[in-house]
């Protein structure tokens, strides 16, 4: 089989390249650079680059360095900072995998070859002549919550060389066969952002506002934050206020304000109701097949643990509900859903406040 491998210069992807390799595939390896050499936006890839090379020599295969830094800036860093603009939690992740490496690496590169490889610890999984975005084995390690907005199309052209396998495995065979990045730390960062901070980032696009921060209870102003846009839903650290903890719980973009809770067990941080919008289905549209209610898991964030609710439609909305009270419902952000079992992703909706009203909006594909 002819395979589009994608390297990131850490140890997962190179490890699916031994792996498939191993089995005989014809391989071609890709690094996809996004970054940038100055300090306009992302890191320096110099050293991924660098590691990527030292595993294609590793296995003498050809490696070639696909540039998409226009394509990155205009559809997933814009999105990123248009969002945050707005008073919402974006999630850049998953318009990356969706945009960028399955999206235009696939019409630019990938569609020439029988699959696109990566190191995503997550699975394909067939039944009855359909494909399904499967969890991986690694409950810790499973990154299906980044893969959740991803079309049929995409998966059905993708190979997950590491979903059977722990974290701890791969680090194994790395070291057993010499893999140069063997001992390499996983990367922390943000997908389009690397090794710069997060906050720095949005300082450089969207500069400081000092503005209020709000006890919700008393509603006295408590402390001064330098913008909006540097905080989210459900946040605690980084308040800078004492006699904690405190929890972010609303936004009030047009003054600039911020509202916080206090206590551990504040009811203000939590919900059991979740409003939807843009509801994705990467396979096929479970909820309209079941009569408008359909039992399943879902994630808010990433995490190994899943929460069981029902996702229905209420008065043309989207509600999800859930079996337990959510901490820091983020509009902005996605719900991802799978099935009770949590053995399949069923896709992803992005979370919207319950005042707005958003109508259901269902997208299958």
């Amino acid at each position: 089989m002819r395979i589009a491998m994608l390297l990131s210069g850490g140890v997962d992807s190179a490890v699916a390249t031994h792996i498939l390799h191993s089995q005989g595939h014809d391989l071609h390896l890709y690094y996809i650079r996004i970054g940038r050499d100055d300090d306009s936006g992302d890191c320096n890839a110099d050293e991924d680059i660098e590691m990527c090379r030292l595993i294609a020599r590793k296995y003498d295969l050809p490696l070639d360095i696909v540039p998409l830094h226009d394509e990155y800036w205009a559809h997933v860093m814009k999105y990123a900072l248009d969002t945050v603009r707005s008073g919402l939690t974006p999630h850049p992740d998953l318009m990356c995998n969706k945009i960028i490496k399955f999206g235009f690496f696939e019409q630019m590169v990938g569609h020439r070859y029988d699959k696109t490889a990566t190191g995503h610890y997550a699975t394909v999984v067939e039944r009855d002549g359909k494909y399904y975005l499967g969890t991986a084995v690694d409950p810790i390690k499973d990154q299906t919550d980044f893969l959740a907005a991803i079309s049929y199309e995409q998966l059905s052209h993708i190979l997950f060389p590491l979903g059977s396998l722990t974290k701890e495995e791969v680090r194994g065979i790395a070291a057993e066969i010499g893999l140069p990045n063997a001992r390499r730390k996983d990367s922390q960062g943000i997908c389009f952002l690397g090794k710069i901070n997060y906050n720095d980032f949005l300082r450089r696009h969207l500069g400081e506002k000092a503005g209020p921060i709000i006890d919700i209870a008393s509603g006295k102003k408590i402390g001064t934050h330098r913008g909006y846009w540097f905080h989210t839903i459900g946040q605690r650290k980084g308040l800078g206020l004492s006699g904690g903890p405190w929890y972010v719980v609303r936004k009030n973009v047009k003054d600039n304000a911020i509202y916080v809770a206090n206590g551990f067990d504040t009811p203000m941080q939590y919900g059991s109701e979740i409003n939807l919008s843009e509801m994705h289905w990467i396979t096929e549209d479970l909820l309209s097949a079941s009569g408008g209610e359909l039992a399943i898991a879902f994630k808010t964030r990433h995490t190994p643990v899943f929460i069981s609710g029902r996702l229905a439609v209420c008065e043309d909305n989207l509600i999800l509900m859930s079996e337990e009270p959510v901490q820091g419902i983020a509009p902005g952000q996605y719900a991802i859903i799978y099935t009770p079992d949590t053995k399949i992703c069923l896709g992803s909706a992005m979370i919207v406040a319950p005042e707005t009203k958003k109508k259901k909006r269902q997208h299958h594909g």
